[in-house]
């Protein structure tokens, strides 16, 4: 049989709202998505490049390779060195099942998506406004591909200097990061044991004892290949002890990677909704829910950190109904104002516990090392440790040699206090920048890798789309765009009362061209 993608890429009916609020990436990938989930795009088979598509369409080429990166990270799309994008051949008619679910309503404050309900597609994800880190305004940069070359097969374009989700990678210019890697591979003949080196397990529950205040053994560490890939391990674990589907819970609005994991899985997704303190505790449905995702130290994108009577209250609610609440713990460390927050499984039963915390090194080291781990109370352990010694560890030994030997020397916690102290100093600077810009504030956080700029006004929301689409133009100095991304396409639902803004990166190594697109984007502001 002929391979697809050498029969050429596929025509493409595509039709784009210059005057809609959804930003033209977002539109874009909506686009593709429905080529693909009618069949329209087969797997296997090629997509134009991203010049090409983007001159038949007018836009800028940075719209295409977001939509392009958000297609990849969703697992619609794949990209191959020298063969360019294809329609992810590993496709078949699952990813047909799962889109086609829509959505179901429900009375209160919780409304279902996922495998089953209407005929009503979910809203797009957000959409990362140029190239950049894979997947739109990513806090959590291990969870996106990251291709050696350009979609099209050409040199990997520079990073947009605002990109959400990218993390400073100073670590990894490091003696202390190096060091651990030739130690590392001298030990690669060998393979590592499903749940995790023994080693890197002891060194990552020493450091969430000194770092986030959980004061747990080795045995409840397991070594995963990112959140995501810990997600589907615990979803494949409860999807066999449930006696149903799996109906999990996501903060709206959120971050949809993990949601994405949820739904590829076959679960229903429950939005819930947050206000500025994060998870509204007071409206969780019962008997609806099997999981939730939650933020508790830096809820994504708005910032909230989960006050102590609202956790407590999670935890309450969690054990009365049996529900797992997955801690998401992308950037909880990069505190710049004050230490860390404790972790939520620091207030949980170590032996018949509801928290799964799941981390990643993205964040703190590079994104490149595509490793994390979960911990997990021994009740839950139980179900995820056969499954992992079905499926074998994803994360190589060298990976976790090196990653253990690291943590043993104290440099990661050096790092984060460096790294703590340049995402201050850039916190300053955009806090200095857009002050005095007309309607527009830089809404108050105390960490993270991203930064809100909220707009006022009756014409708020006109004046996202137009910044975003502003911002993605490229420039002599800015070839990829600035990489900002719209707040309002974190809302899983349409909500005519949402804050307008966006959201910005504050990754990056150059601090020059940092402030560069910072004056850009005040200068995209101040002229609307």
């Amino acid at each position: 049989m002929t391979d697809p993608a050498l029969r050429g890429p596929a025509e493409l009916v595509v039709e784009l709202d210059r005057a809609a609020a959804v930003p033209l990436p977002a539109q874009l990938a909506a686009a593709l998505r429905e080529s693909i989930d009618a069949a329209r795009l087969r797997p296997g088979e090629s997509v134009p490049a991203t010049r090409a598509l983007a001159a038949r369409l007018g836009v800028a080429r940075g719209v295409v390779v977001a939509a392009y990166e958000q297609l990849i990270a969703e697992g619609y799309l794949h990209a191959e060195h020298g063969r360019g994008t294809l329609v992810n051949p590993d496709l078949g008619a699952t990813i047909q099942a799962v889109a086609r679910a829509g959505i179901g309503g429900r009375s209160g404050s919780a409304r279902i998506t996922g495998s089953t309900g209407s005929a009503e597609p979910p809203p797009p994800a957000p959409a990362l406004v140029g190239a950049g880190s894979g997947r739109p305004a990513d806090p959590h940069p291990e969870r996106t591909p990251e291709p050696d070359t350009e979609l099209d097969g050409s040199a990997a374009a520079p990073r947009p200097p605002l990109a959400p989700g990218t993390p400073l990678t100073d670590a990894t210019q490091r003696p202390a990061w190096r060091a651990a890697w030739r130690a590392a591979v001298a030990r690669a003949d060998r393979r590592s044991p499903a749940l995790g080196e023994p080693a890197l397990r002891r060194e990552v529950a020493e450091h969430l004892r000194l770092v986030r205040g959980t004061a747990r053994p080795a045995r409840d560490v397991i070594v995963t290949a990112g959140a995501r890939e810990g997600l589907g391990l615990l979803l494949t674990a409860l999807g066999t002890t449930r006696g149903h589907g799996l109906v999990v819970g996501v903060e709206d609005p959120g971050f949809p990677s993990l949601r994405s994991v949820a739904a590829r899985h076959g679960a229903r997704i429950v939005s819930l909704p947050v206000d500025a303190e994060g998870l509204r505790t007071d409206r969780l449905p019962e008997g609806l829910l099997d999981l939730v995702i939650v933020t508790p130290s830096h809820q994504y994108p708005v910032g909230g950190s989960l006050p102590l009577p609202r956790r407590r209250e999670l935890l309450d609610w969690a054990r009365r109904t049996g529900v797992v609440v997955i801690e998401d713990d992308y950037d909880s460390e990069l505190r710049h104002a004050g230490g860390p927050l404790p972790a939520l499984a620091a207030l949980d039963d170590p032996e018949a516990g509801s928290v799964v915390t799941l981390g990643t090194f993205s964040s703190t080291v590079t994104p490149a090392v595509a490793a994390g781990f979960l911990l997990a109370p021994r009740n839950l352990r139980a179900l995820l440790e056969p499954v992992r010694q079905d499926l074998g560890s994803p994360v190589s030994a060298v990976v976790q040699l090196a990653l253990a030997d690291y943590l043993a020397t104290g440099e990661l916690r050096r790092n984060i206090a460096r790294v703590r102290r340049r995402h201050a100093a850039r916190r300053d600077l955009i806090s200095e920048c857009f002050a005095g810009v007309p309607r527009v504030r830089v809404r108050p956080m105390s960490g993270g890798l991203h930064a809100v700029l909220e707009f006022s006004g009756e014409a708020a929301v006109r004046r996202e789309a137009r910044a975003v689409e502003l911002a993605s133009r490229e420039t002599a100095a800015f070839p990829a765009g600035l990489g900002i991304a719209a707040l309002g396409a974190y809302w899983q639902h349409h909500s005519p009362d949402r804050t307008a803004g966006v959201v910005l990166g504050m990754g990056g190594p150059d601090d020059t061209e940092f402030e560069a697109a910072l004056d850009c984007l005040r200068r995209i502001l101040r002229a609307d």
